[in-house]
């Protein structure tokens, strides 16, 4: 099937759910793309609502901002939004209803909506802006109705996530057969990919899926299929597709291979790096961490670099173990990594407590111990995996920089010397939103510090 006619099966005010990660991890850029070019011909599919529960989108016109059209979405529930500026500008301007769940919230929604379960039941979000005593993951004023209620159980409050219908879904896979079996094994992650299409088919709804190549049936070992034909209804080939915006294909991203990596060299000493220095210390030999983006990746790096990384259990939210991390643009990959597991599963890890140490970043600390890491600038950012990780790790590192824009730090010698504050102090008296509540971490008794160049 060509790419346009798989789109073609999209109706106006559908609810699709998109996949990324990140520098255009397990994204369908062709299907995104045909997508587009559908609505700028023919107006259609119009109106549509669209799901993500991480990062999608090259930060320029890819992913996400194949949407950002007047008339082609009227909402959107996002986990992350950096990268697609433009579908985070329609937000900011009240063109479009912008909703958030937490990236795990989001990739466990999608097994309670196949399994038309109640919803999904959790503590995660309590005390943060997904609280609908708060605003409920309401990003604008155009966004209406939360999308979670407060519940109780047992005598303890939890959330509820209300299901909604899902239409259909835009997937990237590797191979399929000619049955429609889909593996995943070029793919850097699994993130959440058999969970949507479950989802939307038991909604009756498309799962429409590229690959980069079809085989003839049998070529694919069982324990290879990763969406199953029974809830594909309609495959793409794609023989240019990549791994990425930045990688065409490494084997050693994908796990079917493992090589032979130097240790990245020390990282320059700049305020960054010390920051990444003083958090390093935090680590005691087995811990299990997770590592945010940013200077949180630094801390990664770093610990490769001093031959370190088989002292921890490093994990990543997209599912996976081990490795290499890399960071910047292509944070959510790993070389070399040693398990691959889906998205939803690595939340319920972390959900359940499963994390020693968390590295996270910062917009936004206030006097009560509150981060904002989720709308800034009156732009929404979204927490991906932030409040999944920061409410359930035992100890949260926060990482950053004391303030920003226009900062001048001279860092030559070992010595720091601040020549000139930077316009914005990201230490104020009340953040702006609240992705981590201090006081639930008080409550449930975790161990928080604030790291910066100047102070812990």
């Amino acid at each position: 099937m060509t790419a346009a006619d798989a789109v073609a099966l999209i109706p106006d005010g559908a609810t699709i759910g998109l996949i990324g990660g990140g520098g255009g991890l397990c994204e369908a850029m062709c299907l995104h793309e045909a997508t587009e070019k559908r609505f700028l011909e023919t107006g259609h599919p119009a109106n549509m609502t669209l799901v993500h529960a991480l990062g999608i989108g090259n930060r320029k016109d890819t992913g996400i901002n194949r949407f950002a059209h007047k008339g082609m979405v009227r909402k959107v529930i996002g986990g992350h939004w950096p990268w697609s500026p433009r579908m985070q500008q329609m937000a900011a301007n009240n063109e479009i209803e912008a909703h958030v769940l937490p990236g795990g919230v989001a990739m466990q929604m999608m097994r309670e909506i196949a399994a038309k379960r109640p919803g999904l039941f959790t503590h995660v979000g309590l005390g943060t802006f997904i609280d609908p005593r708060i605003d409920g993951g309401r990003m604008n004023e155009a966004a209406r109705d939360p999308l979670c209620e407060l519940v109780e159980i047992g005598g303890k409050e939890y959330l509820r996530y209300l299901p909604f219908q899902m239409d259909a879904c835009l997937l990237k896979g590797s191979i399929a057969d000619d049955d429609g079996n889909i593996s995943l094994d070029e793919e850097p992650a699994n993130v959440d990919s058999y969970a949507m299409a479950a989802a939307v088919h038991n909604c009756g709804g498309k799962v429409i899926v590229q690959v980069r190549k079809r085989v003839a049936n049998g070529e694919l070992g069982a324990r290879q299929v990763r969406i199953p034909s029974a809830i594909v209804d309609a495959i793409v080939v794609d023989p240019g597709q990549t791994q990425g915006y930045e990688i065409g294909y490494d084997p050693a991203i994908s796990g079917e291979k493992r090589v032979e990596e130097d240790a990245p060299g020390i990282p320059p000493f700049t305020a960054r790096s010390i920051v990444a220095e003083r958090a390093r210390t935090e680590l005691f030999d087995g811990a299990v961490i997770n590592y945010g983006f940013g200077i949180p990746d630094q801390v990664a790096t770093l610990v490769a670099a001093l031959g370190e990384r088989e002292r921890y259990y490093q994990t990543i939210e997209h599912g996976t173990y081990g490795g290499t991390l890399l960071t910047g643009t292509l944070f959510g990959y790993a070389r070399n990594a040693t398990a691959m597991i889906d998205g939803p599963s690595q939340f319920d890890f972390y959900s359940g407590g499963g994390l020693d140490i968390a590295f996270l970043g910062f917009g936004q600390v206030d006097a009560a111990g509150n981060v904002n890491a989720s709308k800034l600038g009156g732009v929404p950012v979204g927490p991906g995996g932030f409040i999944d990780i920061a409410q359930n790790a035992r100890k949260v590192v926060f990482c950053g920089t004391f303030d920003a824009k226009g900062t001048d730090i001279s860092s030559g010698n070992g010595d720091l010397s601040i020549l000139r504050h930077g316009d914005v102090c990201k230490f104020v008296g009340k953040v702006d939103q609240i992705t981590f509540s201090g006081l639930q971490a008080v409550q449930q008794g975790q161990e928080i510090l604030y790291v910066t160049e100047r102070c812990v």
